[in-house]
């Protein structure tokens, strides 16, 4: 049925077009070396070829594609409809006014993203074209990385990426283990061992590998880097062999061999179906708040523009049901107009009249939006104080979109780990057998001991001691890295006997941590050869065979391994969370374990316990057996090894807890003061057990120590739940006095989630602050999901570090990454990235509030402008009978706001700085004015359109009345005409909506003055020029010398400064009035200011590096400008931002010069 898709020029043109359907099938079989089955009935499956595709379009689909998301837009598709509806009938004006604008805005657009398309494209190449060798007909070939296809058996050097996702055959080590980095995956720079399975693992040549016969059966591609599950079954002579297949067989498309000569795998995923591809997909699209803003605002504009077409199409028919103005006797009808349908009549009336007003809705509203969220975004990353000079990264912009957001932000969701704290981890104290040490220089010591004590190396450990740190040296997935590049590790030499200083890498810096103690106590792990562990206690080597890893998960909380001891004894040992491993132990010091791990907790440490279980000989086979089949299922794996896992890891006997210490970053208390007092409410939700977050929560400023602490805590049933959040509610209620703050865990989150969100809800709200523990990672963006579709509707921000963050950062309104140590997953998910918690105040308080007032001012500022330019043509209808005569010539209506009045609101909205971002940074309660999308309400909308039709009427009415009916204004006697009296309108109309961008403009650079006095000089320049020329091109001459006759009057001169003074008095008037009577704080902090000797120049977004090459600029632009006069120029950085110039009076600072140096 499809097979006429299966030739190539077909085929080719559906994959163009986007249309090649997904493979449905649950599971894939995969035949290596592509050896398919020789009876008739087997049909091959489809599979995608191995391009990766970024880009967005192809050069067939880029028109219509581009096309059909921009006409997507109200605005683009309104004024398709204008451009066609004067295509088609006789409108008062020409089609290029119309179209021209949506030409130019569709093109910039299109222009804009087929540019960036490009860009994708060539980087596509790049990858796609890459050369690697694949195993065919016993040789080696090289080709282009496209090629490869699923079965193919693929070649890998050292230090090479993974072309596809391959399931390992073999590598050159005896073992068929490898070792890669998956730092371009999920950011983590650890080694990650891989292994063959040990039929595959002895084929080391091309020649061997081309007599392997095999199958691979394993689940269709999902996003997840950490989860496969297959087996691969291997015919050898006449007997099949079955093995399991995991994450740990896995070669990621993307990963980087390390330390291992080459290695040869079989491509399961290719192309977009790699793991690599579905993570990079995109993300659901954000909206802000101020996008929705705009478009109900451009709904609104397009009733009132209905309703002026309907009410003008009305009046006109009213007036002509006089004979005289029906048909007067200069305007005779035709026969055909006569005779022609009144109801046809009457839409055509109806439509020239939305022709004639459409410029109330302003379609360059999008571009310049989109061009200042682009170049605005820029500033972020420039910025000096939010770079962090010891890790070398800046913050960084991943959706632009979402800037103005930064300044409405009213919830954050922080996590813990890594974005409070450092993610540094120190060992410093440990319970064994009920006995609590700390570690002191080094060595382990008893509680209560002296110090001087420890002066001597320990020359030996207790059973108990060497136990316990023997299951710490065990129980890990650290890797050791050594200098030697080539050689085979065994113990701490080479094989050429150099030794060398082992280094050890974690996927999790506690497992560092406590490994890296346990080598300081004497018990050190010396690395792994095949299945042998090696450790050294007090320098005696040990050997321990690895049989099986129980790999750790979020559920369970806690990881085993099973080894084979020297004396041939099978021994479990586990850590995990006290929570996961206190109740599965049956023995040893378990009470006193449990008062050492809340003692540790309290003190704000990480904790873990550690415990063992022994195996006789029948236990482990029965073990084993069962771990087998689980591993090897196909269907419902993770539940069965689940199964498995817990009947292995319980009757555990406990050996101790380890207690880890986890640094406050930096400022992490003055930044969560600061959030408070903008009125922004902060939210930790951590993983961490409840003592730990608790302590934590104080030590940060998250919670006050005299803030009465409620707990929503070890919650067992709906009706327990339920009746303690209706107490909290009470309590609240009735002691609303003082602050709360509350506790919620895990699994009484789950209960309060199920059927009490709402009294849940009700309990947070009227809390200062949440610490919620024990949290998954799905729970996380659960909370954030509940808030933000509550009835208020709040503005949620979500910051962390690691991939169990993901997911609230893609859920809440604004997601940040923290660029830690827990890889880069939050980064390349997150709208915007820091390196340090610290940074999020400045982002928030000063780059967030400055955004919003520039876009929201930007907004109001386009309406404004577009109502008080159509305004004058509808009231001139009044005077030309309805006629649909134009106002103004259809080049002042295609220019107007291309080229008159877009630069001055562009700059205005790139550089606006209102207030000092110093004091905008030390002053947080000026948030609190521009929050709940204050600037673009209702109020404000309302003002700003008034103004608008205000201003109109002054322009119009004011021309009118200067000019008379039969009033001559020229020396010659001579009147002015229709032309002249709507560029005098137009030129009024000009002035008085750019000199109010003037007024609106509170900080002044070069460029604002450049833009906003050159747009009045390329106004007048261009009319002169416009109207001076017969332009053999045009089909009328209307405008010849219009300009210029109009120029040569002193009583126009004269109307244009009254009229636009008339305009903005009023608006003057009310400024002075409301600042002087009702204050925002953000107007009085613009007066305090003035008077506060702020340092000029203040670096807001200039490197170090850049400082000095900045200095001759900064000081000729201040004596330019007369920011500054010259002996009170202070030493203060250059801010790109501003250009150099600020608004504030300035003072002499104490160490500054009487004068600058020449």
């Amino acid at each position: 049925m499809d097979s006429w898709r299966d030739c190539f020029p077909v085929r080719w043109l559906w994959q163009q077009l986007g249309c090649d359907p997904p493979n449905h099938s649950e599971t894939r079989t995969v035949y290596v070396a592509n050896r398919f089955p020789q009876h008739g009935h087997y049909v091959p499956q489809k599979f995608a070829d191995n391009r990766i595709i970024s880009s967005k379009y192809t050069v067939l689909n880029f028109i219509p594609k581009n096309l059909f998301e921009q006409f997507r837009r109200i605005a683009n598709f309104y004024f398709l409809i204008i451009f066609l509806v004067q295509l088609m009938i006789d409108t008062p004006t020409s089609p290029v006014t119309s179209g021209l604008p949506l030409f130019f805005v569709i093109t910039v657009t299109a222009i804009k993203q087929g540019y960036e398309d490009w860009l994708r494209h060539k980087a596509d190449n790049e990858v796609n074209g890459a050369p690697v060798y694949v195993v065919r007909s016993g040789g080696l070939v090289k080709t282009r990385s496209k090629n490869i296809r699923v079965g193919d058996i693929v070649r890998v050097a050292k230090d090479e990426t993974f072309p596809a996702d391959l399931v390992l055959l073999s590598s050159d080590r005896v073992n068929g283990s490898c070792h890669v980095t998956t730092a371009s995956l999920d950011g983590e720079t650890n080694l990650k061992t891989h292994f063959a399975v040990p039929e595959s693992a002895v084929l080391q040549s091309v020649t061997n590998l081309d007599t392997l016969k095999a199958v691979i059966e394993c689940q269709q591609p999902e996003a997840d880097l950490y989860r496969f599950v297959g087996r691969i079954t291997m015919r050898d002579h006449s007997e099949e062999i079955v093995r399991p297949l995991g994450p740990e067989n896995l070669l990621l498309r993307g990963a980087r061999l390390k330390n291992t000569k080459e290695i040869f795998g079989v491509a399961v995923y290719t192309g977009m179906e790699a793991k690599m591809a579905l993570n990079y997909k995109s993300k659901s699209q954000k909206r802000s708040a101020v996008e929705k803003s705009m478009n109900t605002f451009l709904l609104v504009y397009l009733v009132i523009l209905l309703f002026e077409a309907i009410l003008s199409t009305i009046l006109k028919y009213a007036w002509q049901a006089e004979e005289k103005w029906d048909e007067p006797w200069y305007n005779q009808k035709t026969e055909h107009d006569r005779n022609s349908s009144k109801i046809l009549k009457f839409i055509s009336d109806f439509l020239a009249f939305l022709v004639l007003y459409n410029f109330i809705i302003p379609i360059s509203l999008y571009v310049t939006v989109e061009m200042q969220k682009f170049l605005g975004s820029f500033f972020i990353g420039w910025d000096l104080d939010l770079y962090h000079e010891e890790s070398n990264q800046r913050a960084q912009v991943n959706t632009s979109d979402l800037n103005e957001e930064l300044g409405q932000v009213e919830y954050v969701f922080t996590d813990k780990t890594g974005t409070l704290t450092e993610n540094e981890m120190q060992f410093r104290e440990c319970s064994v057998n009920g006995v609590k040490y700390q570690e002191i220089n080094g060595k382990l010591v008893p509680e209560g001991v002296t110090i001087d004590y420890v002066d001597g190396a320990p020359t030996s450990l207790s059973l108990e001691e060497e136990l316990f740190f023997k299951a710490v040296s065990l129980c890990h997935t650290v890797q050791i890295s050594y200098d030697q590049p080539d050689g085979f590790v065994d113990g701490l030499r080479f094989s050429n006997g150099i030794s060398s200083q082992l280094e050890y890498y974690a996927s999790s810096p506690d497992e560092k941590a406590l490994v890296e103690a346990s080598s300081r106590m004497g018990v050190s792990f010396a690395g792994t050869s095949g299945e042998i562990m090696e450790i050294k206690i007090l320098g005696k080597l040990e050997r321990y065979k690895l049989l099986h890893v129980l790999e750790f998960d979020a559920n369970r909380r806690r990881m085993s391994v099973l080894v084979e001891s020297p004396l041939g004894e099978k021994i479990l040992f586990t850590k995990g969370a006290e929570s996961a491993i206190l109740p599965n132990s049956k023995s040893g010091e378990i009470d006193r374990t449990r008062l050492h791990v809340d003692e540790f907790a309290i003190k704000g440490l990480r904790t873990l316990c550690v415990a063992y279980r022994k195996f006789t000989a029948q236990e482990y086979q029965e073990i084993d057996q069962r771990l087998h089949e689980a591993r090897t299922a196909l269907q419902q794996r993770e539940e069965r090894l689940a199964d498995v896992f817990n009947q292995i890891e319980r009757d555990l006997e406990i050996l101790g807890a380890t207690g880890v210490e986890d640094k406050l970053q930096d400022r992490v208390q003055e930044t969560i003061e600061a959030l408070r007092l903008a009125g922004i409410k902060v939210w930790v939700l951590t993983g961490d057990k409840h003592e730990t977050a608790v302590s934590v929560s104080l030590s940060c400023g998250h919670f006050h120590r005299t803030m009465n602490i409620l707990e929503l805590v070890q919650q067992k049933s709906d009706r327990d739940c339920a009746e303690q959040l209706r107490q909290l509610d009470k309590r609240l209620k009735e002691d609303h006095v003082i602050q709360h703050g509350l506790v919620v865990d895990g699994a009484s989150l789950s209960l309060a989630l199920r059927e009490h969100e709402k009294l849940f809800m009700e309990v947070c709200k009227n809390c200062t602050a949440v610490l919620c523990c024990r949290m998954a990672p799905l729970q996380k963006a659960k909370v954030v999901r509940l808030l933000k579709i509550s009835p208020e509707k709040p503005i949620t921000l979500a910051i962390g570090d690691g991939a169990n963050d993901v997911s609230m950062i893609q859920e809440a309104h604004v997601g940040i990454g923290i660029m830690g140590k827990e890889g880069r997953q939050a980064v390349r998910n997150s709208d915007y990235a820091i390196a340090r918690f610290k940074f999020l105040s400045k982002l928030l308080l000063v780059h967030g509030h400055y955004y919003y007032i520039r876009i929201a001012t930007l907004v109001q500022y386009f309406f404004y402008k577009n109502v008080c330019f159509i305004t004058p043509q509808f009231l001139y209808q009044f005077f030309c009978l309805f006629s649909q005569q134009t106002l103004y010539d259809s080049v002042y209506l295609t220019l107007y706001n291309i080229c008159f009045t877009s630069l001055p609101i562009l700059m205005y909205s790139l550089f606006e700085q209102h207030v000092h971002p110093h004091v905008l940074h030390t002053k947080p309660g000026l948030y609190r004015d521009i929050s709940k999308n204050a600037l673009l309400g209702f109020k404000p909308f309302l003002y700003w359109t008034f103004l608008g039709f205000g201003h109109a009427f002054i322009i119009f009415f004011g021309s009118y009345f200067l000019m008379g009916e039969d009033t001559s204004l020229l020396g010659n006697g001579q009147m002015f005409g229709n032309w002249t009296f709507g560029t005098l309108v137009f030129t009024v109309m000009v002035l008085a909506v750019t000199m109010k961008m003037a007024l609106e403009t509170q900080f002044w650079t070069w460029i604002n003055h450049f833009v906003t006095w050159g747009s009045i000089a390329f106004y007048f320049i261009f009319s002169l020029f416009y109207g001076g020329i017969i332009w053999p091109f045009l089909h009328t001459q209307d405008m010849y010398f219009v300009f210029v006759q109009l120029l040569s009057s002193g009583s126009a001169w004269f109307a244009i400064i009254i009229i636009t003074t008339a305009c903005l008095f009023l608006d003057v008037l009310k400024k002075v009035v409301y600042r002087h009577l009702y204050p925002t704080s953000t107007e009085k902090a613009q007066l305090t200011e003035t008077g506060s000797g702020i340092n000029c120049l203040d670096s807001m977004c200039c490197y170090t590096g850049g400082e000095t090459a900045c200095v001759s600029l900064r000081r000729l632009l201040d004596r330019v400008m007369g920011r500054c006069t010259a002996p009170r120029v202070t030493r203060c950085g250059t801010s790109l931002n501003s250009l150099c110039c600020q608004r504030f009076s300035y003072k002499l600072e104490n160490d500054e010069p009487a004068a600058l140096d020449d």
